[in-house]
């Protein structure tokens, strides 16, 4: 049984790597709560905070999921118009990292509260232009702020989890400002929830919105 369980799994991974390559899921680590986390809004005006940590495809399923989440959609952020498009982007010379744009409600959730999930469940942020096996500028870890207060929570809770010593290694998370995004091609678009069967998302994205559904039960919701 345990060689005929290698067998498939080692098919399923030869025949995974499409479009953001091949890679494996990190497994979650529940992360404490930022010290540090957005005031309360004056108004009910959304918020926007632009995340990267390898294909955006399982990043998007993941805060497709997270409740005060209004809109998740995959992109580019950190290079040129130009260059925003997939064909260019793998190239790791655009200076672009496929990215996912979160528009939240912050009546309902926060920069904070999205962060420890993007820490927790999202990606594993101590791999250097890296996911995995997906190698490469355009699958670093980076946060785009949009705001001061975003940025300060953003710098604040790597400081806070480096303290901690919660990864074995220093997160190399960037932090910027987020000069514009460029949303991706649309069939990147909700891939992972209209291609549940395809083997990369079974292999790598799949086990992340399942350790959102674990670990954030208050917040995770079913789209």
């Amino acid at each position: 049984m345990a060689n005929d369980i290698l067998k498939t799994t080692a098919g399923i991974l030869s025949v995974a790597g499409v479009a953001c390559g091949l890679s494996c899921a990190h497994a979650a680590l529940p992360l404490p709560k930022p010290l540090l986390d957005e005031t309360a809004p004056k108004t009910a005006e959304n918020r926007v905070i632009v995340l990267s940590g390898g294909c955006f495809w399982g990043v998007q399923a993941v805060f497709q999921h997270v409740k005060g989440v209004v809109r998740a959609v995959s992109g580019y952020a950190g290079g040129a118009a130009a260059t925003a498009n997939y064909e260019t982007v793998s190239t790791g010379t655009t200076g672009h990292a496929e990215s996912v744009e979160v528009t939240y409600d912050p009546r309902e959730t926060s920069a904070g509260k999205l962060l420890q999930v993007f820490f927790s469940v999202a990606h594993d942020p101590t791999e250097l232009n890296r996911q995995g096996p997906d190698t490469g500028t355009q699958y670093r870890s980076a946060i785009f702020y949009t705001s001061p207060e975003q940025e300060k929570i953003a710098q604040d809770y790597i400081a806070q989890l480096d303290a901690a010593h919660v990864f074995s290694k220093p997160i190399v998370t960037e932090v910027a400002p987020l000069p514009k995004f460029y949303p991706a091609e649309a069939y990147h678009q909700n891939y992972a929830a209209e291609h549940p069967d395809n083997p990369y998302i079974v292999a790598n994205d799949l086990p992340k919105v399942a350790d959102l559904r674990k670990e954030f039960k208050d917040i995770y919701v079913e789209r």
